[in-house]
């Protein structure tokens, strides 16, 4: 009786469902205006007074458990968000995301239950490597996402793009994106290898994490 209810219960989302049939078409999606104009600003001004505030650390390469900083790797700066301290922005952000997780576990059975998140900041002259999602000691992470935080005058000559490099009928492809305000790229964290073009000019902003299982 419970799961005839859930059934009932159910509402089809039109985006969730874009990005289930774009990761099962090409392993990636690409969404814009996922989060408005309003709560893109509202993440950018969380995201700036923290930073300034001097909370943020250089980021490390590997996991939580096997980090090593390593400049010419990549150089962006990182805090990792917390769900249960958030502040009226991240909030919305969590919402929005769990929503995601469990439209995708209620459809996919994807058995998604922890995910991780953090700000990041790339300033001038900062890039990160091609590099997978994934680590010896933990693959766990099964989809990557990001979410661009960067003013609506942002200027594609800043640089900054995401480069995923795609199979495509035996060939690889690159497929470069640009980190526009509002944008949610999401992919598979175990088999697209990607990476983070130089930034020419200003500041990349972004929060960055991964959906992961057990």
């Amino acid at each position: 009786m419970n799961e005839l209810y859930e059934q009932l219960d159910f509402v089809e989302n039109p985006l969730f469902e874009k990005v289930i049939a774009d990761i099962s078409d090409r392993h990636y999606s690409v969404v814009d205006n996922f989060f408005s104009d309003e709560e893109v600003v509202s993440l950018r001004n969380s995201l700036l007074q923290k930073y300034e505030a001097d909370r943020f650390k250089k980021s490390a390469i590997g996991n939580r458990t096997n980090e090593m900083i390593e400049k010419e790797i990549r150089g962006d700066f990182i805090l990792w968000m917390n769900e249960n301290e958030t502040n009226e922005a991240e909030t919305t952000f969590f919402n929005k995301i769990n929503n995601l997780v469990n439209y995708l576990n209620r459809t996919c059975f994807m058995g998604i239950l922890h995910k991780e998140f953090h700000y990041a900041l790339y300033p001038e002259g900062t890039f990160y490597q091609r590099h997978l999602d994934t680590f010896e000691n933990d693959d766990r992470r099964v989809l990557s996402v990001v979410c661009y935080l960067n003013d609506q005058d942002w200027d594609n000559n800043n640089g900054g793009e995401l480069v995923l490099y795609l199979d495509e009928n035996g060939s690889e492809v690159e497929k470069r994106l640009y980190p526009l305000p509002g944008r949610v790229v999401i992919f598979e964290s175990q088999r697209i290898e990607h990476e983070v073009m130089r930034v020419n000019s200003s500041e990349r902003l972004s929060v960055t994490g991964w959906l992961k299982t057990r």
